[in-house]
């Protein structure tokens, strides 16, 4: 069942992937199949200018990217947006206890180990998507 279906409605959600591929295949299953508005970014620079001039409620950011990583990107973020303004999802190949204490200190709100599966990143979506509209 679409998460748009089971949330009070769409997100806007930035996807910061370097893989076009990879970033493709997340956004048609974001647009298409549960409703929600995607931006997309290539690098962290700008996936930082997405995010100051669109306001996602969420990003999901792959740590490895070019120019700054994922983790710069958070904390800059951060040091602009407080928790509360927008969700912020690790999406990355490393699930080790060090990797997950990483992303929580560059101010990352979970961490989620690629391939992600879509039931769990749409059950994700509609938790933040319910957050979202409590905060309206």
């Amino acid at each position: 069942m679409p998460a748009s279906s089971q949330s009070p409605g769409p997100l806007k959600v930035l996807i910061v992937e370097d893989h076009r591929d990879a970033r493709t295949t997340l956004r048609m299953l974001l647009s298409i199949a549960y409703g929600h508005a995607v931006y997309e970014a290539a690098d962290g620079h700008a996936a930082i200018d997405i995010v100051l001039q669109e306001h996602p409620d969420v990003a999901l950011i792959d740590l490895g990217l070019p120019g700054i990583d994922g983790y710069e990107v958070a904390r800059r973020i951060r040091s602009t947006l407080g928790r509360g303004e927008i969700y912020l999802v690790a999406l990355t190949g490393h699930g080790g206890d060090e990797d997950r204490l990483r992303t929580e200190a560059a101010g990352f709100d979970v961490h989620l180990v690629k391939p992600v599966e879509t039931a769990a990143l749409a059950a994700l979506l509609s938790q933040v998507g319910a957050g979202a509209a409590t905060r309206d």
